[in-house]
């Protein structure tokens, strides 16, 4: 019986010893690698079919994000409402997604009926005849989307950042233009799903509690399937020359979009799990510099948040925040003068002990349940990682001293080499 007269003992986060709990990974008759986890108490369980079709592999705009989104808008024996009433009938939940390098479909569901739905999900992805109008009525809701968010200043401010980082034409900065809905066909669709969703290359997650036929009934459902290598073009980012834009996006706007950003190496080089420390402590929780000056101490916005993002190729550094237009300026200039003390000041123990311990709870959150578990798996596969990226992270949180931070913080934290971006 517990000691209710006492209060528990007290350890920090930094103190834990994490373990990544182990994916089995077997291999499909077809090679289509399948990495998957069983645990959990709820009998559910999570299937993500992940393909090499990104808008990195389209020929013209929007043909990846389209076909993706039409994946489960009919097929030659059901429609898209026969689709969709399935799949509730079951309690489950399907979704897709695209991404740069890949696109996805994800499968929610009761571990019990996944019997029942993964023929339907193969039929989605070997018989999807993308109706042209379920494209039309897509394209008009994606052009009426559009026109909202570009009233919007943060959302402009978004697309234009990455813009200036990776150029117009690279996969990270193009983006969507009215026109390019217009455009769009359905043969083009049909093509694009034939070589990279029907004959292209694919690797499966599967979390949850798993039925003991699991790897079975994945190959026999998947296991034929063409599962080609794709390759993956080199495209060099063309970042721009000038380094500060200020753009009024809307005259009668109070509130600006702030946007800072430099390019950054990204999981392979050996700076990157340091600089997460370095992020962390700068802008990456709520107590970090920039939330007590920016946000606490003056006021100018509700939250500022700096991050690393999440690219496979070349990545960056950046910093975000909304404003009053009368302070985004003033805003700018204190995170050059945050930038500065990390450059000139060695960060005390209490502090720099605070941000272990906020990084250490994220992990612990992290593998806190299959499907988290999983997805630190899949960040490790689609990234070429092993399973050590996981162990090296959490040693250098625990290890990186402060005389680590300044040094990085005097290698990257260079206002010269920032983008600066305000769109009012």
């Amino acid at each position: 019986m517990p000691d209710r007269k006492h209060a528990p003992e007290i350890v920090d986060a930094v103190n834990f010893k994490l373990q990544l709990k182990q994916a089995e990974k077997f291999v499909l008759k077809n090679g289509v690698e399948v990495y998957a986890v069983d645990a959990g108490a709820e009998e559910v369980l999570a299937v993500e079919w992940v393909f090499y079709a990104g808008n990195w592999f389209e020929e013209q705009n929007l043909v990846a994000a389209t076909t993706n989104f039409l994946l489960r808008n009919g097929t030659s024996k059901k429609t898209a409402f026969q689709i969709n009433e399935y799949f509730e009938y079951y309690g489950s939940y399907l979704n897709r997604a695209c991404y740069n390098e890949t696109a996805t479909i994800t499968l929610h569901c009761l571990s019990k009926h996944i019997k029942e739905l993964l023929p339907s999900v193969r039929e989605l992805i070997v018989d999807s005849v993308m109706p042209q109008e379920e494209l039309d009525i897509y394209k008009q809701n994606m052009k009426q989307r559009l026109k909202v968010n570009l009233k919007k200043s943060d959302f402009v401010a978004s697309r234009l950042i990455d813009v200036y980082l990776y150029g117009e034409n690279h996969p990270y900065g193009k983006y969507s233009k009215l026109e390019d809905f217009d455009t769009l066909n359905r043969e083009q669709l049909l093509d694009f799903y034939k070589k990279y969703y029907q004959q292209g290359k694919l690797v499966l997650f599967v979390a949850g509690k798993l039925p003991a036929d699991i790897a079975s009934l994945l190959d026999q459902y998947f296991g034929d399937l063409p599962n080609q290598p794709v390759a993956l073009q080199e495209i060099m980012a063309q970042p721009a020359a000038d380094r500060k834009y200020r753009i009024t996006n809307d005259e009668a706007g109070v509130q600006g979009s702030v946007r800072m950003a430099r390019s950054f190496p990204n999981r392979h080089h050996p700076d990157f799990m340091k600089v997460m420390v370095l992020n962390t402590l700068f802008g990456g929780f709520f107590g970090s510099r920039l939330m007590s000056n920016i946000r606490e101490e003056k006021g100018y916005t509700y939250g500022i948040h700096s991050f690393i993002q999440n690219h496979i190729h070349d990545t960056a550094w950046m910093i975000s925040t909304e404003a009053g237009k009368d302070v985004c300026e003033a805003t700018i200039e204190e995170v050059y003068k945050e930038m500065k003390l990390l450059r000139e000041q060695i960060v005390d123990e209490e502090e720099l002990l605070l941000v272990r311990n906020y990084m250490m709870g994220g992990i612990l959150g992290d593998l806190d349940g299959p499907f988290q578990i999983m997805g630190r798996w899949k960040n490790i596969v689609l990234n070429n990682l092993t399973e050590q990226y996981f162990y090296d992270s959490i040693h250098t949180i625990k290890t990186i001293s402060a005389e680590e931070l300044q040094f990085l913080a005097q290698k990257y934290l260079k206002p010269e080499e920032f983008y600066e971006l305000v769109v009012i």
